[in-house]
């Protein structure tokens, strides 16, 4: 018999399509399967913190398998160990309210605590595992830079919605004979540049893992060029480091874990290209229209299958894992493992080969 009576759950960090798809499957597996009540807490993190919390019903968690975003809203300032409060003068204090976490998921009587996020969500629920709370993690990052699963939830929709931009820069860079720069995330990986910059035929990848130098940049667009074909793609990830400036930092956030929030490589790097070559340069940054949206069928059956897992890793008593896509199986695996490390692209990729094969640039040769 299951001892899962109460079961708590949220969403951490930035947003991610399929999150609703993972909050369904939890709570219609949890409720449906053990008979358990789903209490849902608001904004992540600080939900947790502030004691936001509300039941949710079947008919809370039916029809959103297609919906982009979150039904608990969630928040990426919210760390427990770093909560920041804005002071009378205006000024930002950074305090620790874990104990206040640790009191309201006692005062709640949740048995289990299923967190749905990336690193930096997980890594905090690992500290909550040490503080005695019952963890099952579920990893979601469009970034797909999690260690111990093969993939993240998210990510496919991500390099979907770069793809098709990719696709219809194609057609405006041909008509003006344009060098287009394509900014997308990824924050310290480079998962999407690559699949889109594959996927969308880019001429030029910059991502953080390969280290590139302006000339080889320079050459592959003035070679096009000469040889007829008047503009070229140029996909960059926005923690790729520039030779001469590393990685571009737009503002740094107190309020958050990393205060560092990248952005604006790809205006350097356009602006850098027309320099060197006179060849006319346009930028487009992705931003959050990859987090956005309707989620991929992949993504809606990857977070359905991890949503029904956690339940169940719950209602087991297998705390301290997360769920996680091994090959075609979904199975769980310890919590530590997946944040032991940042998962980049390894240089032996073989997308990375395939890409060379076909004549794509990394900026390194």
């Amino acid at each position: 018999m299951s001892k899962l009576t109460r079961l708590g759950l949220l969403t951490g960090g930035g947003d991610c399509p399929g999150l609703n798809a993972v909050i369904r499957a939890v709570a219609k597996s949890a409720m449906n399967d053990y008979g358990a009540t789903v209490i849902g807490i608001e904004d992540g993190y600080e939900g947790l913190v502030l004691g936001r919390m509300r039941e949710l019903q079947n008919t809370d968690v039916s029809g959103i398998i297609n919906l982009g975003g979150t039904l608990l809203g969630t928040s990426n300032k919210g760390d427990p160990w770093h909560f920041p409060v804005t002071g009378a003068g205006g000024q930002v204090e950074i305090r620790d309210f874990s104990d206040r976490v640790v009191d309201h998921y006692r005062h709640w009587q949740l048995d289990a605590l299923v967190a749905i996020g990336g690193d930096g969500t997980l890594n905090i629920a690992a500290k909550l595992g040490a503080r005695g709370l019952n963890i099952v993690g579920v990893p979601k990052t469009i970034d797909n830079d999690l260690m111990a699963t093969d993939r993240t939830f998210g990510h496919d929709t991500a390099v979907a919605v770069a793809t098709e931009a990719i696709d219809r820069l194609h057609t405006t860079a041909s008509a003006h004979h344009r060098v287009m720069v394509i900014e997308v995330m990824g924050r310290y990986a480079g998962w999407i540049a690559l699949s889109a910059g594959l996927a969308g035929g880019a001429d030029i990848i910059l991502i953080p893992e390969i280290p590139f130098q302006w000339e080889a940049v320079y050459r592959k667009v003035r070679e096009r060029s000469r040889h007829g074909k008047r503009f070229s793609i140029v996909c960059v990830a926005e923690g790729a480091r520039c030779p001469d400036v590393g990685e571009i930092v737009k503002s740094f956030d107190v309020k958050r874990t990393d205060a560092r929030q990248l952005g604006g490589v790809a205006d350097y790097v356009a602006r850098k290209i027309t320099e060197a070559t006179e060849l006319e340069t346009r930028v487009t940054v992705l931003g959050h229209l990859q987090r956005g949206g309707a989620p991929t069928p992949f993504d809606r059956i990857l977070a359905t299958q991890f949503g029904a897992l956690a339940a169940r890793l719950a209602a087991e008593g297998q705390f301290g894992m997360m769920t996680a896509l091994r090959g075609t199986q979904i199975v769980p695996v310890p919590l530590q493992d997946a944040i032991a490390q940042l998962k980049q692209v390894p240089l032996d990729n073989p997308m990375i080969a395939a890409a060379r094969s076909v004549g794509t640039c990394f900026g390194d040769a």
